[in-house]
């Protein structure tokens, strides 16, 4: 128990903290509050939007697969050559639930099929993805507004996971246009596709790179909450692994391969194996550790409390500008009723005067002839 007492009757107040700890015969119970916010959230359940981006056959289908352990597009419909040429980009909604330990969870996954496939991506392929993340915002802001408001559902992406391809020199100009405009949306984290078709000298290079240039063209990604002062060393230590893993290089495999009596999901080559979850051989256990198990719930808040709250503000700012674009223009109407009011009103008084002489002239001249 902590109370603070002053005097403020000095030049200088004086401020003392005394602390006072309480004892179990003095318990009062609400150091139970976390196990009761714990058992209502668990209750209700969690719910996750992940969105994921990039052109055809970098391997998004098969990495959110080894992700979350589950088989999402098993009914998938691969299109031939001639099907891509006039294909154009699609929103694909994935949900299914899991449960993990009794903990369930809502994931969704926002497939965009036909990005980036055309000959021509000049004409803001990306548009289509701006225009879901902007419509699930306005959907979210209509139903908080609503009247009822108790069972919303969110269906706001909480993060886009882009991937970029490895058979480049760093980001394409797509790349660059479209995380530009997603960037102040959604939580952007950039993956670099297909890792085992580079060697660990060119990874560490193409990170640097792609670095650099998301620095160079101002791409806001998500950012990696700062630790706190009391955090212990190896929280720090995996933190900082983390921002410096940025772009991951994944490799995704939904097949079980057996090398030397192991059996792992991977890959076979004549050269040798890959293991998905080896952290030499890629950085799908970092992606998926961060992912899922320790900045799920910071993605949400990021989501809530900043690329919402923004949209939002937005919403307000438009909302309140029509409002006063219509007072004006009421006001412009009003003011010319009240001059058409006031000037018939001269005009009638005008009138009347008129009238008015003309009826006594007349009168005065017949007075005066009978004089």
């Amino acid at each position: 128990r902590s109370f603070t007492e002053s005097w403020s009757g000095s030049l200088f107040p004086l401020k003392i903290h005394i602390t006072h700890k309480i004892t179990d015969k003095e318990y009062v119970g609400f150091a139970t509050l976390p196990n009761q916010v714990h058992r209502k959230t668990v209750k209700k359940g969690f719910t996750f939007t992940l969105m994921v981006a990039g052109e055809s056959g970098l391997g998004k289908s098969t990495l959110i697969n080894s992700l979350f352990l589950t088989d999402l597009y098993k009914d998938r419909k691969v299109p031939n050559a001639e099907e891509r040429i006039g294909q154009t980009v699609d929103i694909v909604k994935h949900t299914i639930g899991i449960e993990e330990k009794g903990i369930k969870l809502r994931l969704t996954i926002i497939d965009t099929p036909g990005f980036g496939d055309a000959v021509n991506n000049t004409e803001r392929c990306w548009k289509h993805i701006e225009d879901y993340i902007d419509q699930q915002f306005e959907q979210y802001f209509r139903d908080e507004s609503g009247l009822n408001r108790r069972n919303i559902q969110d269906n706001r992406v909480h993060c886009c996971l882009y991937f970029i391809s490895p058979f480049g020199h760093g980001l394409r100009p797509l790349d660059v246009e479209c995380m530009s405009a997603l960037h102040e949306k959604v939580n952007i984290i950039p993956v670099l596709a297909k890792a085992d078709s580079l060697t660990q000298a060119e990874v560490r290079r193409k990170k640097m790179k792609i670095r650099e240039e998301i620095k160079q063209f101002g791409i806001n990604i998500y950012q990696f909450p700062d630790c706190d002062s009391d955090e212990d060393e190896d929280y720090k230590l995996q933190e900082q692994i983390l921002k410096d893993s940025i772009p991951f290089a994944v490799i995704g495999s939904n097949v079980q391969v057996e090398s030397k009596g192991h059996k792992f999901r991977g890959r076979m080559y004549p050269w040798g194996a890959v293991e998905v979850e080896n952290p030499a051989h890629s950085d799908f256990l970092l992606l998926r550790n961060m992912l899922v198990r320790t900045h799920m719930q910071d993605l949400k808040d990021v989501t809530r409390e900043t690329h919402y709250e923004n949209y939002r503000a937005q919403c307000i700012q438009s909302m309140t500008r029509m409002v006063v674009q219509d007072r004006k223009r009421r006001n412009k109407h009003f003011q010319f009723i009240r001059y058409i009011h006031s000037y018939a009103k001269t005009c009638i008084q005008s009138q009347i005067y008129k009238t008015f002489i003309h009826t006594n002239i007349t009168k005065l001249k017949c007075n005066i002839r009978q004089y």
